[in-house]
């Protein structure tokens, strides 16, 4: 059996595909050359920040929860505050005036 050769339309039809192909592979060359990342990082969200607000929306509901709790069965005075030791909310204690003789 013999094959047969490409027929000289399809061909020309290929090459032209493939020129195309090479123009819009340089043009975004291009395009990140002059603006690296900016492409990429608009057309999908960054993994990492989603974690950070993903982490940072529990950790607003922690807070939330933990002052209600607080709230609800003491009566001291709370506040929300980021504590390097893992503390989600504060109790505050007023100043009081020194007592003048």
């Amino acid at each position: 059996m013999t094959s047969n050769p490409p027929r000289p339309a399809f061909q020309n039809k290929r090459v032209a595909i493939l020129a195309e192909l090479d123009k819009t592979k340089r043009q975004l060359q291009n395009q990140s050359m002059n603006n690296p990342g900016g492409s990429i990082s608009l057309s999908r969200p960054n993994l990492k920040e989603f974690r950070d607000n993903a982490e940072q929306q529990h950790i607003a509901a922690q807070q939330k929860a933990a002052l209600q709790h607080a709230h609800a069965h003491s009566s001291g005075f709370f506040i929300t505050q980021d504590s390097s030791f893992g503390n989600l909310i504060l109790p505050v204690l007023p100043r009081l005036e020194a007592a003048e003789s």
